[in-house]
């Protein structure tokens, strides 16, 4: 059998890769930072990593973990409700909760396993789940383990979710749920405005803060702080791995009951290893810096209005944003990608995206600033984008 299907996978990555979407690792040979090196040797500016505050090497964070190691061990060889919870896991629950200003965290071994273990455990065949058109990969599989009945609306469209929500009125509960920041556009969701129409429809609402939390608001602490919705939030999701110290882990914050009631039911966390003592107490540690002060944050809120303001007066096509994400709009798939190339051969590391990531003829380089970049390191790939747009045709 496994001959037949080996032709099959064959001819399939064949002509994936003569559409010229497929997928190469890209290998670095040096820590995570603004500047990288990469397998060839060539030392670049990395401008497309989600470390948004800069903290992925930080030398407070592998203290931390060092720390941990020394004290707590490597793992912990056991879920969480058997004998794999330590204080470290419940500092950093305690920690999040804090950020957040909610009422109680559970952790995760990604965000795509909280996502994926939010929906089946409170919901039903006899509710409705009403989702926006980009939410992440891992929101859309989430619901596809539910049965509840599933309503969608346009990207950030206030109407036509007004409209999936009258459509669900004959549910019993009824749940918005939302990307705080979408990873690949960069707007930010209207968050005000979605609680409004919960609390007209009696809808709870979902945000996943994965590019969002860390970046977006006053100090960072994501779309309630920016909208001001604190307390109209019901369940928040996270990761550890972009803002937060760039590693592994997930969380779900939220109410409290919610809380609960995941911790009794949630599948990725009741069958999955609890995450290593090093990362939570390194997540504890990101926490605690962001205390200490909001400098971080508002490097990294001037960086991006420098970049951006440069960009667009060079007179690239750049999507609105309110995030760290600037997605400088291509449009042709295979332009994306030889610009680019182009661009690492100036020293400048960033991605091209196309379809099926993003739709067809919305390809696009996806450039993602850091408070670890400074001001050289911007101009530096300002120049570049320049040089190598007007070369490509892209600036005329």
């Amino acid at each position: 059998m496994y001959g037949k299907f080996k032709n099959y996978l064959t001819d399939e990555l064949s002509a994936i890769q003569e559409a010229g979407l497929f997928k190469n690792e890209r290998v670095i040979t040096s820590p995570q930072g603004a500047a990288i090196t990469v397998g060839n040797g060539q030392e670049v500016l990395n401008f497309c990593a989600n470390n948004y505050l800069g903290l992925s090497n930080h030398p407070r964070l592998i203290a931390a973990a060092k720390k941990a190691m020394d004290e707590r061990g490597y793992g912990m060889s056991s879920v969480r409700f058997i004998c794999g919870t330590q204080d470290t896991h419940k500092e950093l629950e305690a920690a999040i909760t804090d950020f957040f200003k909610t009422e109680d965290t559970i952790l995760y071994a990604a965000c795509f396993d909280a996502n994926g273990g939010v929906f089946e455990p409170l919901l039903s065949e006899q509710d409705a789940i009403i989702s926006d058109s980009l939410n992440h990969a891992s929101i859309i599989d989430g619901v596809r383990l539910c049965k509840a009945k599933r309503y969608r609306y346009a990207n950030a469209d206030m109407a036509d979710l007004e409209k999936q929500l009258q459509d669900a009125q004959e549910q019993r509960f009824r749940l918005i749920v939302t990307d705080g920041v979408f990873s690949m556009d960069g707007n930010v969701a209207p968050m005000d405005k979605i609680c409004d129409l919960a609390e007209k429809y009696d809808a709870m609402v979902m945000v996943d803060e994965s590019h969002s939390a860390g970046v977006v608001g006053q100090t960072g602490r994501g779309v309630s702080e920016k909208f001001n919705t604190y307390g109209r939030v019901d369940i928040y999701t996270g990761t550890l791995g972009k803002s937060f110290g760039g590693a592994v882990g997930g969380f779900t914050t939220g109410r409290k009951e919610i809380i609960d009631m995941l911790r009794q039911r949630s599948r990725p966390y009741l069958f999955s290893n609890s995450i290593p003592p090093m990362v939570a107490a390194a997540g504890t540690e990101v926490f605690n810096m962001l205390k200490e002060n909001n400098d971080i944050h508002d490097k990294l809120v001037k960086n991006v209005e420098y970049f951006r303001t440069r960009m667009i007066d060079a007179g690239f096509d750049i999507l609105p944003t309110q995030s760290a994400i600037c997605a400088v709009m291509l449009y042709d798939a295979k332009l994306s990608q030889d610009m680019a190339a182009e661009l690492q051969k100036e020293g400048i590391y960033v991605t091209g995206f196309y379809y099926p990531v993003v739709p067809k003829g919305k390809a696009r380089i996806r450039v993602q600033i850091s408070a670890a970049h400074e001001l050289e390191h911007l101009d530096k790939c300002i120049a570049a984008f320049i040089k190598i747009g007007t070369q490509l045709g892209v600036l005329k």
